[in-house]
This record gives structure tokens, sequence and C-alpha cells, in this order.
């Protein structure tokens, strides 16, 4: 769909890219001619992303946890020093776990939020200081989740990803003057590595969430990476501060029920 130079010479940042989503779109990246860096927490299964990734373009990675701005500050230091700029940071880097909000715990509320929401400001703020701003270009786009209804059964992840929504308005509208963009992309449920971590009864719940669907599908990580793509290229050029949802009308539809009543049934 894309033309295979869309990205030629542009250096992209995907956080969280060694695997599932985040792996898929810096794969897409690749293929349309950009350079990209990985990051992850796990430099082990990290090499081993970079390596498969490499064949289809320059790859680089480094092992950064982006709760920790001094592990940023290198990660920026590396790209400087590999790539001499920045053009893309793809924040899709996060995590999350369910459970009925009475009974997240003080830390697990606090792992979700200072991962899905404090990462992402403190990777935004440092590549924007050390490259978007100085350089006067800049894109950022923000992967978040399918919340504008409320996410029941995550509340954890559903108070992150809305600060991130509207951190991206905000930025956009802060940063606009150095001709950077950013907007974000809700996905609803993707089939991807992620749903790995989820326990056997959840997993075997995503079969009624599929019929559940309006479109009778779970999503794919293409349908996630297209969009990453268009809303970094030229071809949204005038589009800023925007959330897409990429969900197969998840959004339209109460469907967050279902699964927080799973949860309820399940904690029984």
């Amino acid at each position: 769909m894309y033309n295979s130079n869309l990205f030629k010479d542009k250096v992209v940042l995907v956080t969280g890219g060694r695997s599932g989503i985040g792996y898929g779109i810096a794969k897409q990246y690749l293929e349309l001619g950009a350079k990209v860096m990985i990051i992850s927490r796990k430099e082990t299964l990290l090499k081993t992303a970079c390596e498969e990734l490499s064949q289809f373009g320059t790859c680089n990675y480094q092992a950064c946890d982006i709760r920790k701005t001094d592990d940023i500050k290198s990660l920026a230091n590396k790209i400087k020093n590999d790539f001499g700029r920045l053009d893309i940071l793809v924040n899709n880097a996060g995590g999350q776990f369910p459970a009925p909000a009475n009974l997240i715990s003080e830390n697990g509320w606090a792992a979700v939020i200072n991962n899905n929401l404090n990462g992402t400001f403190y990777m935004s703020q440092i590549m924007a200081n050390t490259f978007f701003i100085p350089q006067k270009s800049g894109n950022i786009v923000n992967i978040i989740a399918s919340i504008i209804r409320g996410v029941p059964g995550m509340a954890h992840t559903g108070a992150a990803r809305a600060g991130v929504e509207n951190l991206t308005k905000s930025l956009g509208q802060e940063w606009a003057e150095y001709n950077i963009r950013i907007n974000a992309i809700a996905p609803g449920i993707i089939k991807s590595s992620g749903l790995d971590t989820y326990a056997d009864p959840i997993k075997e719940f995503l079969k009624e969430i599929t019929a559940a669907n309006a479109m009778k599908r779970l999503g794919t990580v293409e349908d996630v990476s297209n969009a990453v793509m268009f809303l970094s290229s030229p071809l949204s050029s005038y589009t800023s501060g925007i959330t897409l949802y990429v969900d197969g009308l998840d959004h339209l539809v109460l469907r967050g029920t279902l699964l927080y009543e799973k949860l309820q049934s399940l904690m029984q």
C-alpha cells in the first residue's frame, strides 16, 4: 500500500520493539526504508529480535527502562552516535494485567501508571529536547488502548492510557511551533504475542470477545502498524493531536462489561 521508500533516510525509535505490536511496527518501517532503533528491558530477547529484523534493513537496539530517565538519556546518546538524528518516536512500550479495581495492589497500580504514563512522557520529553526541538521537526505516535468507554477490569491501564491521550493533545499544541506532530492510536484486542501473558480462562474468553466484535474478528499487528505508518508519514501532514481507533468498532460497542463480568466470575 505504501511506497517502499516512504521513510527513506528517516530514523525511527520504537519502544517495546522486541515483540508483538512493536516488532510489527519496526518491521514495517524497515520495509519502507527507515533505519530503526528498538528498545525494551530484556537485552537478550531484544538482541534476538534485532538480529531477525536486520534482514529487512538497518536495525539497532539498546536495553532501556522507560521509567528511568538516566536510561533514556543514555539511549538518546546512542541514537545520536549511531544515526546523528531521530525523526520518529513510537511510544509502544507498556504493560498491564486484568484485575477488578478493588483487588489492584498499591504496587500494581503504581507499576502500570509509571510504565504506561510516566514512561511515555519521559521518553517524549527527552527525545524532543535532544532531537525534535533543535531540529524543528519530529513525529510522535503513542500506542494507547480502546479507552473511550472506560476499561472495566483494567482500571489502572485505562487511567494511564487516558493520561497519554490527553498528553497527546497537550504536547501536540505546545510543540506545533517546532513542527512536531503527535498522535495516538487506540488498538482494540490485537492478535499478537502480548496475549500470551494472559491466563488460560481469559484466552478462552477471547472467543466470546471475537464473536461480540462488530467485524467478527480480532485486530492484527498489521492493522496497527498500517495506521502508525499513516500517522507518522507526510500523508497525514495536517493531522496532530488526534486518537485513531483501530478496534473494529469496539469503541462504539459496550463490550468492556463482558471482560469485567468474566473477571468477577473467575475471582469467585
